[in-house]
């Protein structure tokens, strides 16, 4: 706890809704809401519960094996009595999902047929239809995960009859370098699905933008910025 401060988590979460308003006010008026996604990889749960009495009740849990450890101590409601909603968007393996399911309200990043049918079969089971985001490698980049552009609608086509998962958008993590263009592309992508009315797909959510990029992000369309380090500073990543 020695290296978070209430004040300064308090201040950067201030300092991020002003610029992404500003961004808003200046680049959209489509009338859609950007939500704010406190990432909470290697942070506290009495830190993460700090945002959560702040008003901010959106938490991206990157590793299964940290949210298992830490989602017992989160605050169960927020001063105005609603529960937090906690997004999974790191990388899931099949063998994993059993962990979460019951735990989280929506998967962000289905990137094969094969996860996503074992989403479905597990949450099916429990009773439930999982909200999910299809991941796309928009940079093409070896080292990250996600579907090609080219190979997005096959796969969209493949989850649309799933009783279990309800697709209700994209998410991409862009290039470090060049990220305004591909967050550009990204926009065009999302808008042409949209367009395309694919039966069983909806086109709700465009989760992208982090701490370097979410300004960008917005101005893009994005309605979903994942933000950790621009809210509680600089962490050991272990």
């Amino acid at each position: 706890m020695d290296n978070y401060s209430f004040d300064r988590v308090k201040d950067n979460l201030s300092v991020i809704c002003d610029n992404i308003s500003e961004a808003y006010d200046k680049y959209r008026s489509d009338g859609s809401k950007v939500d704010i996604m406190a990432v909470t990889k290697t942070v506290p749960p009495e830190v993460v519960n700090w945002v959560f009495s702040l008003g901010l009740d959106l938490l991206g849990e990157n590793r299964v094996q940290e949210f298992l450890s830490k989602k017992d101590s989160y605050n169960k409601y927020s001063d105005y009595g609603t529960p937090p909603r906690i997004h999974f968007i790191g990388h899931l393996q099949t063998n994993k999902v059993k962990y979460i399911v019951d735990d989280v309200d929506m998967i962000q990043s289905v990137d094969s047929l094969r996860l996503a049918q074992e989403i479905n079969r597990l949450a099916t089971a429990h009773n439930k239809v999982m909200d999910v985001l299809c991941e796309v490698n928009i940079g093409g980049e070896e080292s990250k995960s996600g579907v090609s552009p080219d190979e997005l609608i096959p796969l969209l086509e493949q989850l649309a009859p799933m009783e279990g998962i309800r697709v209700k958008g994209l998410m991409t993590i862009p290039p470090p370098t060049d990220s305004d263009i591909f967050l550009g592309k990204m926009e065009e992508l999302f808008n042409n699905i949209k367009d395309r009315k694919l039966k069983g797909i909806s086109m709700e959510t465009l989760s992208m933008g982090m701490t370097h990029d979410y300004v960008e992000a917005v101005k893009h369309g994005s309605t979903l910025v994942r933000i950790g380090t621009g809210i509680f500073g600089a962490r050991n990543y272990v």
